[in-house]
């Protein structure tokens, strides 16, 4: 199994519109051939001290079945329809790309 750590950092004050995009996506994503899970979310206010928190970073956890399913998932159409429609959104991505030990 392969783990996906998405940080998606948005421009200042389009999280929701990103968000509302994201969601209309995850149909599609979740019925790709592969994908265990595909989950938005966003920092959450617990109080423990060595939090760092950012209301512009959206992380996306993912779970692929395997590598091979996740790199189909990057070139898949609706992904490509989606990366031009947050373009205007989105200041910068990385990702950590993990498998279990």
């Amino acid at each position: 199994m392969i783990h996906v750590i998405a940080s998606i950092r948005i421009n200042e004050g389009r999280r929701s519109e990103f968000i509302d995009a994201f969601k209309a996506n995850v149909p599609a994503v979740l019925a790709e051939h592969g994908c265990i899970e595909y989950t938005p979310a966003v920092d959450f206010d617990s109080g423990i001290p060595v939090q760092y928190q950012d209301p512009n970073v959206i992380t996306v956890i993912e779970k692929w079945s395997s590598l091979d399913d996740l790199k189909a998932h990057l070139e898949a159409p609706h992904m490509l329809a989606f990366r031009e429609r947050v373009e205007g959104l989105v200041d910068g991505v990385s990702l950590k790309v993990l498998e279990n030990a």
